[in-house]
């Protein structure tokens, strides 16, 4: 966890929510997945809701291939991949990392039953659209141009390849995400968002607990949410058999 999950609610509440307007409208979605543009909000631009890459690429990386699609609440102060980000460490002249709100209104766990794997839909108990605590990045590299314009002196240009970059941090499961899986993404409540976008880190550490279990629920869902290229209301409806 997390891996997969879904923002269907209506832009409105989404809004509401986050406090913050999307540079370019929220189409449903029921089948979120790694390395796909996914809307974030993040400290540097609070009142914006932007899109992201899912795996964050530290900003020092060589290159993009192993983006890191979540981050352990216990060691991000410590790991050099999300030390900067936790830490909105600025040294290099400008907001390179820092944390951000990742908007959701459900996550999909897979749970090991007699039948083969079984996925799972986990809300909250009201439906509503929720905050998971997130970290971002910047990631940068110089791309060689060869066109008419090389030719012209003999040598190639380069362009500037900027990618914004994010991760979902995990915590340990409520009790009932633990009969589904061992970690759980961290569910910030409303009162908890933007301080986890402005606090300093001893007391935004403070924010990656667990949610409440009594306030969530979970529900079997159609194996087609096992392709992520299945991004249809189906895949996020309850079987008929409730867990």
């Amino acid at each position: 966890m997390c891996g997969r999950y879904s923002l269907f609610a209506p832009q409105d509440a989404v809004i509401d929510l986050l406090d913050a307007t999307p540079e370019r409208d929220l189409e449903p979605r029921y089948n979120m997945a790694p390395g796909e543009e996914l809307p974030v909000v993040r400290d540097a631009a609070s009142d914006r809701i932007e899109f992201h890459n899912w795996g964050l690429v530290p900003h020092w990386a060589d290159d993009d291939s192993d983006g890191l699609i979540n981050a352990r609440a216990e060691t991000v102060a410590e790991k050099p991949s999300f030390r900067d980000a936790f830490e909105q460490s600025h040294e290099t002249g400008g907001p390179q990392a820092g944390r951000c709100l990742v908007p959701a209104d459900g996550f999909y766990e897979w749970v090991d039953e007699s039948g083969g794997t079984q996925p799972y839909r986990v809300t909250r108990s009201d439906d509503r659209p929720f905050a998971m605590a997130g970290l971002w990045s910047t990631w940068e590299t110089e791309i060689e141009q060869v066109g008419l314009d090389a030719f012209a002196d003999g040598a190639a240009s380069t362009e500037t390849r900027r990618m914004l970059t994010f991760t979902v941090v995990t915590t340990e499961p409520n009790d009932l995400i633990a009969d589904l899986h061992h970690r759980m993404a961290v569910i910030l409540d409303e009162a908890e968002q933007r301080e986890w976008l402005t606090a300093d880190p001893a007391d935004a550490g403070e924010l990656l607990d667990p949610y409440p279990a009594d306030e969530m629920r979970a529900y079997p869902v159609s194996p087609a949410v096992n392709d992520p290229t299945n991004d249809a209301p189906a895949v996020a409806e309850p079987l008929d058999s409730e867990p």
